[in-house]
């Protein structure tokens, strides 16, 4: 069974959440404020965090920071009112896996946290190997031709889209979806192309990450001799 944490201080919407998302699968434990929430992620038996931002006790911000960049991170969806476009890009930046905002379907977030709970299954091997490159995802650490590369949280998200969908091209829409919003329009298309470029420079990748002019971006399985 899966454990969900669900981080929220409204107690009419958490009670409703735990009944709503609770299954056979999926065990809801609720949580009211980030000391409670500490708490319950010590155990480590906590497989999917559904974390409110503005909590009695501080910002939702510093626990996503704070399970990010532990040993071993795992998913975590921010539901909240801030629904500004620099609200998104903070959450995003600090690691967010998802980003739902207040009012909202309940079929849609049960549909997010299946994927999420879908992906880390999918998943359990973080690293991609292949020359001249290593990309530990887990660990956040990057090389090129054995030398450390530092990614920014969305160059790191842009990356991982590319690679674990390598061969297959990734529309422009649905990379601005996932990257930086749940809606492409908080976002200038034109922070996409400018992200691609400081991706393929640090990374010296132009031979791999290969422009599909009209429809998007694909990491090629073989460079280009």
């Amino acid at each position: 069974m899966k454990r969900l944490l669900i981080v929220e201080d409204d107690r009419d919407l958490s009670r409703g959440l735990c009944l709503a998302l609770k299954d056979q699968k999926i065990q809801t434990v609720p949580c009211f404020d980030l000391k409670s929430a500490r708490e319950q992620l010590a155990c480590d038996e906590t497989e999917l965090v559904l974390l409110d931002i503005n909590l009695p006790d501080g910002s939702g911000l510093d626990l996503l920071h704070e399970i990010k960049t532990r040993d071993n991170p795992i998913p975590v969806i921010l539901l909240t009112a801030n629904d500004t476009e620099m609200d998104v890009v903070m959450g995003l930046e600090h690691g967010a896996d998802d980003y739902i905002t207040k009012p909202f379907s309940l079929a849609i977030l049960r549909a997010r946290l299946k994927a999420q709970l879908r992906h880390g299954a999918d998943h359990t091997s973080k690293i991609f190997a292949s020359s001249p490159y290593r990309f530990d995802f887990e660990n956040m650490k990057f090389f090129s031709k054995g030398s450390v590369v530092e990614l920014s949280k969305t160059e790191q998200r842009l990356l991982r889209l590319l690679v674990e969908n390598r061969g297959a091209t990734i529309s422009r829409s649905v990379l601005l979806d996932r990257i930086w919003t749940d809606g492409a329009e908080f976002v200038d298309e034109n922070a996409l192309s400018v992200t691609i470029k400081r991706l393929r420079d640090k990374l010296d990748a132009s031979q791999y990450i290969k422009t599909v002019y009209g429809l998007g971006y694909v990491w090629v399985e073989k460079a280009d001799d």
